[in-house]
C-alpha cells in the first residue's frame, strides 16, 4: 500500500499529482467506515471468546485505548467524550 502512496507522490505534473491525491483520499473516504465497522465486529468476537484487551489489541494491530473504547461504544475525538462527574464516582 505504502508503495501505491508514494508512486501517487513521485507524479511530476503538480496537477495530475493533486489529482491523484483527492481521488486517494476520496476512496479512502468511502472504505473507513467500512474497515471500522469489520474492526469492530472483530474486537467483540474476540471479547466474546475471552480474549484479553492487550491481545485483541495486539491482534487487531491498534492501542489498547483503541480497543477499550470501540468496547465502550465511543467513538470521536476527545473533545466529545462525555464528561465525568467526579461526585458520581
Amino acid at each position: 500500500m505504502s508503495e501505491a502512496l508514494d508512486a501517487v507522490e513521485r507524479i511530476p505534473d503538480p496537477e495530475a499529482r493533486v489529482r491523484a491525491m483527492s481521488q486517494a483520499m476520496a476512496e479512502q473516504v468511502k472504505r473507513t467506515a467500512a474497515w471500522k465497522e469489520e474492526r469492530k465486529a472483530l474486537v467483540f468476537q474476540l471479547r466474546e471468546e475471552k480474549v484479553s484487551l492487550r491481545k485483541i489489541a495486539e491482534r487487531v494491530g491498534t492501542s489498547l485505548g483503541t480497543v477499550q473504547d470501540i468496547l465502550r461504544g465511543h467513538s470521536g475525538s476527545w473533545g466529545s467524550r462525555p464528561k465525568v462527574n467526579p461526585a458520581s464516582e
